[in-house]
């Protein structure tokens, strides 16, 4: 029935009933020590979080900064020169490997609040994700984040967001609410804050941008206004990216409303938009390249942060690049995640109760006529 002869049978036996041990392997020895590690995970939480293809190309400059100010001395905390040249060393993938851990403790996900506009859809130029960036800074992808939390009836709060499609330059602000007045107000200060010419305005199809008054804005500063498809919603790609990562990641999902917790929301984003600007690299894509397989694969630059992307693009004089290096050089990141943490601890102890007294109130108990048990069914 198995082909064996006896001696095998009689050979198989015996190595089942007595198995042969296994000779243990010994494993890889660390190449990065535990001081490393511990260092590791203070720079990944002063640097926002960021994933190990963005931290790795950041880490010099982090460690610089790091030091200048204070926060890293050599002999103190784990930290020394040994250890800087590690953390240099460190590939993105073993950056992903080492905080594996500390990663999993976090996610977020909220209601988006965007309506379509049929207002003056079809007397705006339409923008699609498809198209090619602009070759100079100045073309900004606009959005609104909602803080309604739960439920999107009512007043509460907005963030919007407009991101330079070439640089990755952020500005973000909050609003009382999505009237025109706000959201211009909110498009006047964006104007003010950015370090450069605002020449472009791209949003989504949505009604509080699509409207007169905003276009009318627009027309008067010369920016040159365009919308997108009604039925893509990652025609705006640059902004839409970051009501995920930047947003609803630093403001988390509670519902805002009042005074107070406007004013925290505005204290939170100059804090936030420096930290992205001015630390964060990104990769823009640069074309499509064909692998060995016949597959196009979506090819991309090496990682840079919004203001060397702004500095290299030669758009601005040498006088305002002097002054933005200088601004970079004056943050403190540890201290800047110290005071982005106190105001997140501040708008969650404002938020986090009355968010959920709303959920509450919005599931009603029903019985359940075949078992006999009672479950929860949304309202």
């Amino acid at each position: 029935m198995t082909g064996w002869s006896r001696d095998n049978a009689r050979r198989r036996l015996a190595q089942a009933v007595q198995p042969r041990p296994v000779r243990s392997r010994p494993g890889r020895p660390r190449k990065f020590s535990a001081d490393a590690v511990a260092v590791l995970e203070r720079v990944w939480g002063i640097s926002g979080g960021s994933c190990g293809k963005y931290l790795a190309p950041a880490m010099v400059p982090l460690l610089d900064a790091l030091e200048t100010h204070g926060e890293l001395v050599d002999g103190e905390r784990n930290y020394s020169a040994e250890v800087r040249a590690q953390l240099v060393a460190m590939s993105a993938a073993t950056i992903d490997r080492y905080l594996a851990a500390p990663k999993a403790r976090a996610a977020s996900s909220g209601t988006a609040a965007t309506r379509p506009g049929t207002l003056l859809r079809n007397s705006i130029s339409v923008r699609r994700a498809g198209d090619e960036v602009e070759a100079d800074p100045g073309f900004f992808e606009a959005d609104t984040v909602a803080h309604g939390g739960p439920c999107l009836e009512g007043e509460f709060a907005r963030t919007v967001n407009l991101t330079d499609t070439l640089t990755g330059w952020v500005f973000t602000t909050s609003i009382r609410s999505n009237a025109r007045v706000q959201l211009i107000a909110a498009l006047d200060r964006a104007v003010t804050a950015i370090p450069f010419e605002v020449v472009g305005l791209g949003c989504e199809a949505a009604s509080e941008f699509v409207d007169q008054d905003v276009i009318a804005w627009a027309a008067g500063r010369d920016v040159h206004f365009t919308g997108s498809r009604p039925d893509r919603m990652n025609d705006p790609a640059a902004v839409g990216s970051r009501n995920n990562h930047l947003v609803r990641r630093y403001a988390f999902d509670f519902r805002y409303e009042g005074p107070e917790a406007m004013a925290m929301l505005n204290r939170l984003w100059p804090l936030v938009n420096d930290r992205l600007n001015y630390f964060t690299p990104t990769k823009k894509p640069t074309g499509w390249v064909t692998t060995g397989t016949g597959r196009r694969r979506r090819n991309y630059d090496s990682p840079r942060t919004p203001l060397e992307r702004l500095l290299e693009a030669g758009t601005i004089s040498p006088a305002q690049a002097a002054e933005l290096r200088a601004r970079r050089a004056a943050i403190n990141p540890a201290e800047l995640a110290r005071d982005i943490r106190r105001i997140q601890d501040r708008l969650a102890a404002i938020a986090r109760r009355p968010t959920q007294d709303l959920a509450d109130s919005l599931v009603e108990p029903i019985p359940d006529t075949v078992r006999g048990v009672r479950t929860r069914r949304t309202a």
